[in-house]
């Protein structure tokens, strides 16, 4: 049995973490963080996610919560998962982590801090999502440059980071299939006279809507037809349900930077 703490606890999928964890039979709620100052410090935490008590008090002392061994489960801010994972790297607790918007710099911090700790980090938990990093990585090399790629998301209008980690993700796993280095090819929309579309770009657009959970569209497209690869999220669930079997994971893996392909044996 893993012992997990759910960081931002009453938010949107820190809620929906607390309130399936118990379908996890291999899992256990010991702990649920806030930020300091937060309305929801001192109520129980299953109370806050609607399913009523689970004896479980939101807090705010997260180095009291990250004990040795305990599984961080944290979709938040890059500041304060940062913050999460320095504790977990000292009091070698373990981490699964879906927060987005890191920069390169944060990145590389949190892959030092993986030689301490186990630490899985994906953009997106959906089991689906991650089959789908794997067929796009094969349908690139079959396709080749002959076809040009587009990639499009759409999320709710609360989203802050654009694109999103997962259209990112995406992006990264076309241009690796085919040689193109993403920080020179990517365009990230188009406005004005931008001119020919070059063969080896890399289209990203973001949309931001109303309450979409996510959607994302990868299309190939060549003279005479058009491929796509389309992935739509309707419940914040599917992200939660890979979060706790990526905690199932991770609760005995060595310390090291993981993946959800990890997780799913895909890698």
């Amino acid at each position: 049995m893993a012992d997990v703490v759910v960081a931002g606890a009453a938010g949107r999928m820190g809620s929906r973490l607390v309130a399936i964890l118990p379908e996890a039979k291999d899992l256990r709620l010991v702990a649920a963080l806030e930020a300091p100052g937060h309305p929801a410090q001192g109520r129980d935490a299953g109370e806050v996610s609607g399913v009523g008590r689970v004896d479980v008090p939101i807090s705010a002392d997260a180095e009291t919560a990250l004990t040795r061994d305990r599984v961080l489960i944290e979709f938040s801010v890059p500041a304060a998962t940062l913050a999460h994972l320095r504790l977990v790297a000292r009091q070698g607790a373990r981490a699964v982590i879906g927060t987005t918007g890191f920069t390169p710099a944060e990145r590389e911090e949190i892959a030092g801090l993986a030689k301490q700790a186990a630490i899985m980090i994906s953009p997106n938990m959906s089991v689906g999502v991650n089959v789908a990093f794997r067929v796009l990585r094969d349908m690139a090399k079959m396709l080749g440059d002959d076809y040009d790629v587009e990639i499009s998301e759409v999320h709710h209008r609360f989203k802050k980071d654009a694109p999103s980690g997962t259209a990112l993700g995406m992006a990264e796993a076309v241009a690796e299939a085919l040689g193109r280095d993403l920080q020179k090819t990517a365009v990230y929309g188009r406005q004005g006279l931008a001119g020919e579309r070059t063969r080896k770009e890399i289209g990203i657009m973001s949309l931001r809507s109303g309450d979409v959970v996510g959607e994302h569209t990868v299309s190939f497209g060549a003279l005479g037809e058009r491929l796509e690869l389309t992935h739509r999220a309707q419940s914040r669930d599917t992200f939660a349900r890979g979060a706790l079997r990526a905690a199932g994971f991770i609760s005995s893996a060595p310390p090291g930077l993981y993946s959800m392909q990890n997780v799913l044996g895909l890698a």
